[in-house]
């Protein structure tokens, strides 16, 4: 192919291609009980024993709430014209009602002015996974007021950034907020009730089409509202039929439940009768279809790594084998007759399978299921165990052969006709990362946690030069 990796043509994007960079709330800020902030249930769920690697927790994380100016002079300095990152909750509407905490809105305030004085983009993602524990206390995502608080909260951040903020999503990973954090309990709050996960997914949902019509509500016309998914690319394992009806379950469990409201209005028949052993969907109430498929600007789709999967054999029942952390509960609601299988291939730190063609896959999916709906990579990138050298550099050749794969497969796409506007790493900064703690590195910038030093990784600086020039750097020779 005239894009693979070892090819001399380069790999070129159009001019105006945006390349970002993107970081969440709780996994950067640190500051948990500065300027009236409050717990989210990330705060809570770390701090409890035994749910995160090592105890670890985001109280400080990498300071990005003191450090910003340092990170987004670094931002300029590789050359990224944009940066995707999220508003905590709780730090601007402490108790997620009420009016908000306008010393929290001010650190949002004064990241997005130090952004625009260096010519970055903001793009805003109102929720990525931090709840406040007050709602969480009422009841959380399965209950239906939770999404009645999130619009109010997305017109507060829309009154307070709209003016400088052109880009904003709703929700990060709805499907993680859904099911890691109550069914099979490995993300916040830690709850394993699958019919309550499926009430859940349906209410994030209903909190995207209110925040999105709050949105608008309050903002100049020209902004682009958008919602971020972690769309899976379902593959099965044989063309059998039980390994297609096993696959098109999971298809629907983590694809169709989200988009099937939000691009097209209603939830697919199949998903009804699979989980109809769990729960009758009566907390669909009439309307609230159309409150959830409100036009959308752009799609914002996260890719990290296929499924692949088949029926079960009762007889020989295994680890489930799809990437989404231990736990005795699944995060997939009425499929235990579903396997999951390891994808062939090498593997980033985390055990994922490096796939670009999926990637390629899953945006020409969404080129036919959204026709002339922009699209966005808002999360692409891998963990790897990266070490700083005695000299102070961190040279990270697999995660820049991961990034040229990808990227190409986005480019790919573009040539295959679609209409993919931008590329968000994931990540910036080495973090937080979840339940793993700090031991997974996802940053093209690795940051000491003793001492919180930033350095650029070679990826970095790799990625930094694509986004100037607006072509892929060619690979440097194996060893």
């Amino acid at each position: 192919m005239p894009d693979s990796e070892n090819s001399a043509t380069p790999v070129t994007f159009p001019p105006a291609f945006v390349w970002g960079a993107a970081t969440s709330a709780y996994q950067i800020e640190g500051a948990v009980r500065e300027d009236g902030r409050t717990p989210s249930i990330w705060d809570t769920f770390s701090h409890t024993p035994g749910k995160t690697v090592g105890g670890d927790h985001g109280d400080i994380a990498v300071d990005h709430y003191h450090r910003y100016r340092e990170d987004v002079a670094m931002m300029a300095d590789l050359g990224l014209g944009a940066y995707r990152f999220s508003v905590s909750w709780s730090r601007v509407q402490p108790t997620g009602r009420g009016p908000a905490v306008q010393k929290g809105l001010d650190f949002y305030r004064r990241l997005v002015d130090e952004l625009l004085s260096k010519g970055i983009k903001p793009a805003v993602t109102l929720y990525h996974w931090d709840l406040p524990q007050d709602l969480e206390d009422a009841g959380g995502w399965p209950e239906r007021d939770t999404a009645y608080r999130f619009a109010e909260y997305a017109q507060i951040v829309g009154e307070a950034l709209g003016d400088r903020v052109e880009q904003w999503m709703t929700l990060n990973e709805p499907w993680c907020s859904a099911f890691l954090g109550y069914a099979s309990g490995v993300h916040a709050p830690g709850r394993t009730d699958p019919a309550a996960s499926l009430r859940a997914a349906h209410h994030l949902n209903l909190a995207h089409g209110l925040g999105a019509s709050a949105l608008r509500s309050v903002m100049p016309a020209r902004n682009q509202v958008a919602i971020a998914l972690n769309s899976a690319t379902v593959r099965p394992l044989s063309q059998n039929p039980a390994d297609l009806a096993a696959a098109r379950k999971i298809d629907d469990l983590a694809n169709g439940v989200f988009h099937g409201p939000i691009l097209h209005g209603a939830y697919p028949e199949s998903l009804y009768v699979a989980t109809s052993e769990l729960t009758d969907w009566d907390y669909v109430l009439d309307g609230d279809l159309t409150l959830i498929n409100q036009p959308l600007d752009a799609l914002g789709l996260n890719y990290y790594t296929p499924a692949l999967v088949s029926a079960a054999d009762a007889a020989a029942r295994a680890p489930r084998a799809d990437g989404h952390g231990a736990s005795d509960h699944s995060p997939w609601p009425a499929a235990g007759d579903v396997a999951f299988h390891q994808t062939p291939g090498d593997r980033t730190e985390m055990g994922w399978t490096i796939d670009p063609t999926g990637l390629h896959e899953l945006i020409m999916r969404y080129t036919r299921e959204a026709p002339g709906l922009p699209l966005y990579i808002t999360e692409n990138g891998a963990a790897y165990d990266d070490k700083i050298d005695s000299d102070g550099r961190v040279h990270d050749p697999e995660r820049v052969s991961y990034l040229h794969g990808h990227l190409s497969a986005v480019r790919r796409a573009i040539t295959d006709g679609a209409d993919v506007r931008g590329y968000f790493l994931w990540s910036l900064l080495d973090n937080f990362e979840w339940a793993y703690g700090y031991g997974k590195r996802f940053g093209a910038v690795y940051v000491d946690y003793a001492t919180l030093q930033r350095t650029p990784k070679s990826s970095a600086l790799w990625y930094g030069k694509a986004a100037r020039t607006g072509a892929l750097p060619p690979l440097e020779p194996a060893a």
